[in-house]
């Protein structure tokens, strides 16, 4: 069976699992499924708008394939995330991301 088969299983069972649902995410992006990816970080977000790692990936992802106005958005909501949580190291990578894309 494969990774994403899997995920998706275990997604069937726990929708609000955060871990499986990041790690679908990131094999979608693997697997050149950009999209998908994208729809499975926003997923995460949605249940779980504190687990950082989702906004700092999406937002790269958003910005390498051009899409600047929504990587800024998800950077902004990303930072306040790390915030809360006090990753000062991811706060700090996406706020550094942020200024890059705003120049």
């Amino acid at each position: 069976m494969d990774r994403i088969t899997l995920l998706t299983q275990v997604l069937e069972q726990n929708p609000a699992d955060s871990f499986a649902r990041y790690g679908l995410a990131m094999a979608q992006l693997a697997g050149g499924n950009v999209e998908a990816a994208l729809i499975e970080f926003a997923t995460l977000i949605q249940h779980n708008p504190d687990y950082v790692p989702a906004y700092q990936m999406s937002a790269q992802t958003l910005a390498k394939h051009g899409q600047t106005d929504e990587a800024l958005k998800r950077l902004h909501s990303g930072i306040a995330a790390a915030e809360r949580t006090g990753n000062q190291h991811a706060a700090a990578e996406m706020q550094a991301l942020q200024d890059d894309l705003s120049r």
